[in-house]
C-alpha cells in the first residue's frame, strides 16, 4: 500500500523545500497525449468495416457517416472513460486503499439500483431524471460500504472494504435482478445498459451529463493536494490547517459526480478506476497532482481501446466495452488481492 501514499518527501521534497525527484513529465505528458491521440483515431476507423484515414477529413468519403458515427461514440467513451479513472484514483487516495473502484466498492451497484428503482416504480425514462437517483444511489453505497467495513476492531482495511463491497454490490444487482423480472418492458430497454456500453448513444446523451463531469473533475483537481496532506495522516493534516472532514466530503462528492454520472451515461463499467490509477503511479509517482490527471488521460483511453477491441474481437457482434474492462480488469483485481492480503 506504500504506492498508495506519498511520503513527506514526496510531497516537500527531502529538505522540505521543493518536490522530489519525479520521472520528467512533459515526457510522461506527452506519452500521454500521444496513446490518448491514437486510441481516438482508432476508435474512429476499426470496426465491423474499416475506414480509410482520408474518411477522417474528406467530407464527401463514401464512409463520412460511419467516422461521424464513430466520432459521437469515442466522445462519450472519452468522457466516461476520463470519469472512472478519476474516480478510481480519488477513492483510492482518499481510503489509501488499492483495491478501491467505483465498481468494487458498490457504487456502480447503487447507482445502478437507483435508476431501476426510477425506472419501475416512477416511470422514469430521461437520463436527465435518471442522474439524480444515480448520485443519490452511489452515495448511499459508498457510505453503507463504509459503515459496514468500519465495524471491528481493525476499522476499516482495504480488504474488509473490498469484501463488503462485492458482498453489497451482489445483493444489489440481485434486488435490482428481482425488480427487472417483475417489469419486463423496463428489462429490455435495461439490458443492454446493464453490461456496460457506449454504443447506440448520440451526443444528446452526453450533453446531459457533461456538466455534472466538468463540475466533478474540477472539484477533484483542485482537490489533489487535499489528498497529498490527507496521506500524510490525520493529526500532520490538522496541524498544516486542513479541515480533514470537509476536505473529504469534497473529495466524496466528486467521486459521487465522476461515478454516477459515468454510470448513467454507458452502464456499469467496473475495473477502470481499479487498474488505470494503479498504472499511472508506477509511471508518474504517487503525488496526487500527477496521479490524477493522468488517471484522467489514461482512464479515457482505456475505455475507447477496450470499445474497440470488442468491435473486432467477435465479429459481425459486437463485445460491450463493459465486458472487455473486466477482461483486463479481474486479472489485475486477483493479483492485487493476492498482493494486499500478504501485506496485511
Amino acid at each position: 500500500m506504500t504506492a498508495l501514499v506519498p511520503t513527506r518527501e514526496d510531497v516537500t521534497g527531502p529538505h522540505g523545500g521543493g518536490p522530489a525527484r519525479r520521472p520528467a513529465l512533459p515526457a510522461s505528458a506527452a506519452i500521454a497525449v500521444a496513446v490518448l491521440a491514437g486510441a481516438g483515431v482508432l476508435s474512429l476507423l476499426v470496426g465491423a468495416n474499416a475506414v480509410p484515414l482520408d474518411a477522417l477529413w474528406d467530407e464527401g468519403h463514401p464512409a463520412r457517416a460511419i467516422v461521424e458515427a464513430r466520432f459521437e461514440r469515442t466522445l462519450l467513451g472519452l468522457a466516461v472513460g476520463a470519469a472512472l479513472g478519476l474516480a478510481g484514483a480519488l477513492m483510492q487516495g482518499l481510503t489509501r486503499n488499492p483495491l478501491a473502484d467505483p465498481g468494487i466498492l458498490g457504487v456502480n451497484a447503487g447507482a445502478t439500483f437507483a435508476m431501476v428503482i426510477g425506472m419501475t416504480m416512477f416511470g422514469l425514462d430521461a437520463l436527465g431524471q435518471f442522474l439524480p437517483l444515480a448520485f443519490v444511489g452511489a452515495a448511499a453505497a459508498a457510505v453503507l460500504v463504509h459503515a459496514i467495513a468500519s465495524v471491528g476492531r481493525d476499522g476499516a482495511t482495504p480488504m474488509k472494504l473490498a469484501i463488503t463491497g462485492a458482498a453489497l454490490s451482489a445483493g444489489l444487482a440481485s434486488w435490482t435482478t428481482g425488480l427487472l423480472l417483475a417489469d419486463r418492458k423496463t428489462m429490455e430497454s435495461f439490458r443492454f445498459w446493464q453490461v456496460g456500453t457506449i454504443g447506440g448513444r448520440g451526443l444528446d446523451v452526453l450533453a446531459v451529463g457533461l456538466p455534472f463531469l466538468v463540475v466533478g473533475a474540477l472539484l477533484a483537481l483542485a482537490g489533489a493536494r487535499l489528498l497529498n496532506t490527507l496521506a500524510l495522516g490525520e493529526d500532520l493534516a490538522r496541524g498544516l490547517g486542513r479541515r480533514t472532514t470537509r476536505d473529504r466530503l469534497v473529495i466524496a462528492l466528486a467521486i459521487v459526480l465522476l461515478a454516477g454520472t459515468a454510470t448513467a451515461l454507458a452502464g456499469p463499467i467496473a475495473f477502470v478506476g481499479l487498474v488505470v490509477p494503479h498504472v499511472v503511479r508506477a509511471l508518474v509517482g504517487p503525488d496526487h497532482t500527477r496521479v490524477l490527471p493522468f488517471s484522467m488521460l489514461a482512464g479515457a483511453a482505456l475505455v475507447v481501446v477496450a470499445d474497440t477491441v470488442g468491435r473486432i474481437v467477435l465479429p459481425p457482434s459486437e463485445v460491450q466495452v463493459g465486458i472487455m474492462a473486466a477482461a483486463v480488469g479481474v486479472p489485475v483485481f486477483i493479483a492485487l488481492i493476492r498482493r494486499t492480503g500478504r501485506a496485511m
